[in-house]
């Protein structure tokens, strides 16, 4: 076997779907007609990623709202003024703020893969959001007959759920998405936000078996969005060692963006256990340049000079369009910068004397 190779998820919308979504938000189309645009947009991502050659694809998230407010898309117990997360362009995103208990996802991302499943001949992954991130939905104020740990409990049950939906529509491997980690430690230098996501995160994964975990990852990146970013400016040292106390076997670390490589791959090397895996990022969706297959394959290298081949694999440094109405990134630029990391990490493979096949 070669080293493996996976994505991250999201993949720009096309126009023609972006237009219907504010269509039918105006009431000027019915919701069969933008299911329709939905099922164009799913089976045409899943050909398009099957094109590059990728071993394991995603259904581009073409259905979510966004990568992080999926399970509570229509749900009547929110108001729009949530926590603010800015970003180092100047824009912002802001959750909701929770209302009322009990919480409750309204969507489960499992629905999302059985539906995209009938569209690929290859393994699908599915991307979940995090229980730390949903947990910033609860108000620093509280809410009048619903504790902040009745939520939390509820809020595990709820992503354990969504988890093993995906488990049951028989997901590739479902990758949790933990961007919120970096930026804890920048909003809290002290680390006890960050301590707190991983241990609530843990509560989630502990629910899990041995052979459950297997086929569950954690994503890390410092936001990539609107090519910007939230926290790229945290040293990784100050993130990588609690990530690795979260009880997953692979870890999804966006690495070709940072400016030092080599010191983030010998921290990664110092904290990852025996049978995990660790799937470093070859591609950098933010740069607008397509990266050749020869410079990921260069990556790749250097990545095996640090970490045991055998725990090694590669991946894109995030999605490229976790938020459905990011536009910065064209499909064709996302759908080549995948080309080229497979084909990179296979170059990287026959070098390393592995076989690609």
């Amino acid at each position: 076997m070669g080293v493996a190779t996976e994505p991250i998820g999201s993949i720009p919308r096309p126009q023609r779907l972006l237009d219907g979504i504010a269509a039918h938000g105006e009431g000027q189309t019915s919701q069969a007609e933008l299911d329709a645009l939905y099922e164009d947009a799913v089976r045409e991502t899943v050909a398009s990623f099957e094109h590059t050659g990728s071993p394991v694809v995603t259904d581009g998230e073409q259905r979510k709202p966004s990568f992080a407010t999926y399970p509570i898309a229509g749900l009547e117990a929110l108001a729009p003024d949530g926590v603010v997360i800015p970003f180092a362009d100047g824009h912002t995103r802001q959750l909701p703020r929770l209302t009322a208990g009990p919480f409750r996802y309204g969507t489960y991302a499992g629905a999302y893969l059985e539906a995209a499943r009938p569209h690929a001949r290859v393994p699908m992954k599915q991307a979940v959001i995090a229980a730390s991130a949903l947990s910033l939905l609860y108000p620093e104020g509280g809410i009048d007959g619903y504790s902040r740990e009745a939520f939390l409990d509820d809020l595990v049950a709820e992503a354990e759920a969504d988890i093993r939906s995906c488990l049951a529509a028989c997901a590739h491997a479902v990758q949790i998405d933990f961007t919120e980690g970096r930026l804890a430690v920048k909003l809290d230098p002290s680390k006890e936000v960050l301590r707190s996501f991983v241990e609530l995160n843990n509560r989630v994964l502990g629910r899990f078996s041995p052979a459950e975990r297997e086929r569950l990852g954690v994503h890390t990146c410092p936001g990539g969005d609107q090519d910007s970013t939230h926290s790229a400016d945290i040293d990784y040292s100050e993130l990588l060692p609690s990530l690795f106390e979260l009880e997953v076997t692979n870890f999804y670390v966006q690495l070709a963006s940072e400016h030092d490589r080599g010191r983030v791959l010998d921290i990664i090397a110092g904290h990852l256990k025996p049978g995990q895996m660790v799937f470093v990022g070859v591609t950098d969706p933010i740069d607008p340049r397509v990266e050749t297959p020869e410079e990921v394959c260069e990556r790749v290298l250097e990545a095996a000079a640090h970490v045991p081949v055998a725990q090694l694999g590669t991946t894109d440094d995030c999605g490229f369009a976790p938020f459905g109405d990011d536009v910065s990134t064209a499909r064709e630029t996302a759908f080549a910068k995948i080309a080229a990391r497979v084909a990179g990490t296979e170059i990287a493979s026959r070098e390393l004397g592995l076989s690609s096949s």
